[in-house]
C-alpha cells in the first residue's frame, strides 16, 4: 500500500503533468510548421519530453505521457488521423527506448538511444500508413525516414542529455527515488 502511495505521489503526478503539458505544447507548435523533406515528416521535438520522462520517472510514466500527449494533440489540432500514426509510433519508440535504457544504458549514450527510438518511430509510422492505405509503394520512403530519424534522434537526444546535465538533480531525485523504494 505504501508503494502505491509513493508511486502516485502528488510530486510525481505534478511532474508528469508538467512534462506532458510541455510535450503537448511542443507537439502543437510543431504541427503549425510544414513537413520537412517528406510528407508528414517532422523533427518530433515533443519526444524530448517522452525520453526525459523515461529517464527521470520510468517507462510507465513515459507511456502515459505519450498516450495523453498524442490523444490531446490530435484532438486539439483537429487531426484525428495523427492519433493512429503518432500513438502507435510513440508507443513503439518508448518501448524500444525503455529496453535500451534498461539493458544498455550507460554503455549506450542517451543520444544513441534517441536515434534508435526516432528511427523506429518513423518506420512504425510508415508501416501503419502502408497497412492502412494499402500503399506498398510507401515502403520506398523507409531509407529517407530512417535518415530523418537519425537527424531528429540526435537533436532530441542531445536536448535530453543537456537537460539532464544542466537541471539541478535535486529536482528529479526525490521524485525518481520514490518509485524505486
Amino acid at each position: 500500500m505504501s508503494n502505491k502511495r509513493k508511486f502516485f505521489s502528488a510530486r510525481r503526478i505534478a511532474l508528469l503533468s508538467v512534462l506532458t503539458a510541455m510535450g503537448l505544447i511542443m507537439f502543437m507548435v510543431e504541427s503549425l510548421f510544414p513537413p520537412l523533406f517528406l510528407p508528414g515528416a517532422k523533427m518530433g521535438l515533443s519526444n524530448i519530453f517522452s525520453l526525459l520522462t523515461l529517464f527521470v520517472m520510468g517507462p510507465t510514466e513515459a507511456f502515459v505521457l505519450v498516450i495523453i500527449r498524442t490523444t490531446l494533440g490530435s484532438l486539439f489540432t483537429g487531426n484525428i488521423s495523427t492519433l493512429m500514426y503518432s500513438m502507435t509510433a510513440g508507443i513503439v519508440s518508448v518501448a524500444v527506448s525503455a529496453v535500451l535504457v534498461e539493458f544498455a544504458y550507460p554503455r549506450v549514450s542517451i543520444v544513441a538511444i534517441s536515434v534508435v527510438a526516432a528511427v523506429m518511430h518513423n518506420l512504425a509510422q510508415n508501416i501503419v500508413f502502408c497497412l492502412v492505405s494499402d500503399t506498398a509503394e510507401m515502403f520506398a520512403y523507409m531509407p529517407w525516414l530512417a535518415l530523418i530519424g537519425v537527424v531528429a534522434g540526435v537533436i532530441v537526444g542531445f536536448a535530453v542529455w543537456l537537460i539532464l546535465r544542466t537541471v539541478p538533480t535535486k529536482i528529479f531525485v526525490g521524485i525518481s527515488d520514490s518509485a524505486q523504494q
